[in-house]
């Protein structure tokens, strides 16, 4: 018993520790946001600004007046680009788990050696193809490409073969068909599989910043992460600008989690039963 509650301390320790490194930066970046570049350029390391101001994040709106564009291209990239994944892969995956037609264990070993291929083996093949159907530069080539992932379809195929099968067949029983029973039924009870990958899923779109890198050329089509690629370059030395900036980028991914935060352990679990 000893043993086992210093092993037990000795994690604890090592996860704060780990946790107040990773924390520590963040906090500073978020409280730079506040303070003037004087102070920040000062040398003295404080976490509470000694002049708080909001001056940062209104300059970053106006100074730079495509700012709220890119906020607004990646809101839209990263919602209907996880809407796409949430229904595509949940589809596949029930499909895989629930359903027998012909070729299904091929379909399944090609979704598993998609797995292994690298997204940059990919990225030149994307690029032509998106050129030849003319949507460079445009939301769809943005999106639809990244409508499907092969991960999330193997992650929900694991989850709704873990289903419990009795919901199924009581649904089935009082007259529902496999449409009916897939979205009046099943995924509504899964719930902490899709938290989870929509919380992966939305974070791929937002952190994204080789796609758009490749395929938007129009600044004002351009993403947060590309938008904040040449903000950076223009105000390289105002750095309360560049965190406030960095603070609007960070602050969408926080929301999402705090609120998904309750299915995400159950939805790593790929447990089915309730």
């Amino acid at each position: 018993m000893k043993r086992r509650s210093s092993g037990k301390s000795i994690l604890y320790i090592l996860l704060i520790g780990y946790a107040i490194v990773t924390v520590i930066p963040f906090l500073w970046a978020l409280s730079s946001s506040f303070k003037t570049l004087g102070e920040i350029v000062s040398g003295t390391i404080n976490f509470i600004p000694k002049d708080f101001t909001f001056d940062n994040y209104r300059q970053i709106f106006t100074t730079e007046p495509l700012f709220g564009r890119w906020l607004f291209n990646s809101l839209f990239i990263a919602v209907i680009g996880t809407l796409l994944n949430l229904l595509f892969n949940s589809m596949a995956g029930y499909a895989l788990a629930r359903l027998s037609f012909p070729g299904k264990k091929s379909i399944f070993i090609i979704i598993l050696a998609v797995l292994m291929i690298p997204f940059q083996v990919t990225l030149i093949p994307n690029f032509l193809l998106l050129k030849e159907l003319g949507w460079l530069n445009t939301y769809q080539g943005m999106i639809i490409p990244g409508a499907v992932n092969a991960t999330f379809i193997f992650m929900m195929r694991q989850f709704f073969i873990n289903f419990p099968k009795e919901v199924e067949e009581a649904a089935a029983i009082d007259g529902l068909g496999k449409f009916g029973t897939f979205f009046r039924i099943v995924l509504p009870l899964a719930k902490p599989a899709l938290a989870a990958q929509t919380i992966f899923v939305f974070m791929a779109f937002w952190n994204d910043f080789m796609r758009p890198l490749v395929i938007l050329a129009d600044p004002e089509m351009f993403t947060l992460t590309l938008g904040l690629n040449s903000f950076k370059g223009q105000f390289i030395s105002y750095w309360n600008y560049i965190m406030a900036a960095s603070m609007v980028f960070t602050l969408p991914i926080l929301i999402l989690y705090a609120f998904f935060n309750k299915y995400f352990v159950k939805g790593i679990s790929f447990t089915g039963g309730k």
